[in-house]
């Protein structure tokens, strides 16, 4: 459910009371996470930079949780303990996934920063966050998701290429922005428009980052204009994560939220907004986050062959559990999460302490006190439901769990099934196993 967008001037007092908040709550977190001499070199830049920029090195990372796991050091790639995701329906900024293909930008005069949005418009314009600012703010509570979910399971069947992932690469927050729709009028694109009159059908995010996939470019992708020209598709440029300013990791000072679509397509570190009649030619759109069938091989692979992946399938995974658990016995508590991609809520989660022959169906929920019900108004549609059900172990077995969402997909059964050579969409029944230890007494 998106809430009633907040007014700037009721809620926080004025455009400019808010925007001077910013400044320094930014300014603040900025100078947490850099040396003296480099908050002292601030007062000597040429006015003339960016307000934002792209370290060549990793030497200006910011501090993370030490309890997040590492998959890539650099670029920095983590998640969190299975159990520490499922704790709480809206995941603590601390242990949301970080995903990032070079070092942080870093912001050094959040006054300067600005997004071009320009392309296939009569009115190209540049947009600083006080222009940001001014729109009506949304609150959105929405799941991201890596692609790359759960890829470390997928790569014991065969080996594929990527970080490797446990089942942690997501997490559900409250995004806090402008809705993109309501930024594009500002250059003269109506919502609900499919084709600018100048033959725009694509809107494609530019990032401040760099990458090595670009050649040194930044990361882009790229949403159809009638996706974010639809108040209802709730896109965002989000400058808030959980009632607070973003963090640097994930994508201060404003970010593209797409819900219900993969992360790749939710550029953080925003640099500009290209209107265009094509889909975006960068490498992660055009030779990545495709979904092809277990015969490609790195040998035939025709990238051209198949589209950018966009809504992420139905999944579930167990996370008060471990792949592997010795001396568990008696009436377990099986807790994880459920989301579907698009939208569509989750109809059931069905878990088998058999392997799959015998199922009983989980609880779902996602606000305390609030009955989750799949395509109600009060549930939040682009956000995951936590599970939780009660078992009996008493000998050595194989739990599982599967999701189904309100358009009867289901997570299909095997992971060689929907192998694929860059290991992205997992999306097979989740499986742990419990080894019991039975009382010499």
């Amino acid at each position: 459910m998106t809430n009633v967008p907040e007014s700037p001037l009721t809620c926080m007092g004025s455009i400019g009371t808010y925007f001077a908040r910013f400044v320094f709550i930014c300014s603040s977190l900025y100078i947490s996470h850099t040396s003296s001499s480099s908050y002292h070199s601030l007062t000597h830049l040429n006015q003339n930079m960016p307000g934002i920029r792209a370290p060549s090195n990793y030497s200006e990372e910011p501090s993370r949780h030490p309890a997040l796991k590492i998959n890539a050091k650099e670029p920095f790639n983590a998640e969190p303990p299975r159990k520490a995701l499922v704790s709480s329906y809206v995941t603590p900024t601390e242990f949301f996934y970080k995903r990032s293909h070079g070092p942080i930008p870093v912001v050094d005069d959040i006054e300067r920063y600005c997004v071009s949005v320009k392309g296939l418009i009569d009115k190209p314009k540049e947009l600083y966050m006080k222009d940001i600012l001014s729109l009506p703010k949304y609150n959105v509570t929405a799941t991201l998701q890596c692609a790359g979910n759960r890829r470390t399971a997928m790569s014991k069947t065969r080996t594929v290429r990527g970080v490797g992932w446990d089942v942690a690469a997501l997490g559900n927050a409250i995004w806090g922005g402008a809705k993109l729709a309501d930024v594009l009028e500002l250059v003269g694109i109506p919502k609900f428009t499919n084709t600018t009159l100048t033959g725009g059908k694509y809107v494609e995010f530019v990032s401040v980052d760099r990458c090595k996939e670009e050649n040194g470019g930044p990361y882009k992708a790229s949403i159809l204009l009638s996706q974010a020209t639809n108040p209802e598709a709730d896109v965002l440029l989000a400058y808030e994560m959980n009632g607070e300013i973003l963090n640097r990791d994930h994508g201060y000072p404003l970010r593209v939220v797409v819900p219900g679509v993969i992360g790749a397509r939710s550029v953080k570190w925003l640099d500009s907004i290209n209107i265009d009649s094509q889909d975006c030619k960068g490498f992660f759109v055009q030779k990545d986050y495709k979904m092809f069938p277990p015969s490609v091989n790195w040998d035939n692979i025709d990238w051209s062959t198949r589209r950018p992946q966009m809504d992420f399938p139905v999944q579930s995974a167990i996370c008060s559990l471990e792949d592997v658990n010795v001396g568990v016995n008696g009436k377990i508590a099986i807790k994880g999460y459920a989301v579907s991609g698009g939208g569509r809520g989750i109809e059931r989660v069905d878990i088998s302490t058999d392997g799959g022959k015998t199922w009983k169906e989980a609880s779902r929920y996602q606000k305390a006190g609030i009955k989750y019900v799949a395509d109600d108004e009060k549930s939040d549609k682009w956000a995951w439901v936590l599970f939780e059900a009660e078992v009996d172990v008493h000998s050595n077995t194989e739990i599982v769990a599967k999701a189904v969402d309100i358009a009867a997909n289901v997570q299909p059964e095997k992971v060689e099934d929907i192998w694929n050579l860059r290991g992205i969409l997992n999306t097979s029944w989740h499986r742990v196993h419990v080894q019991v230890r039975h009382s010499n007494m």
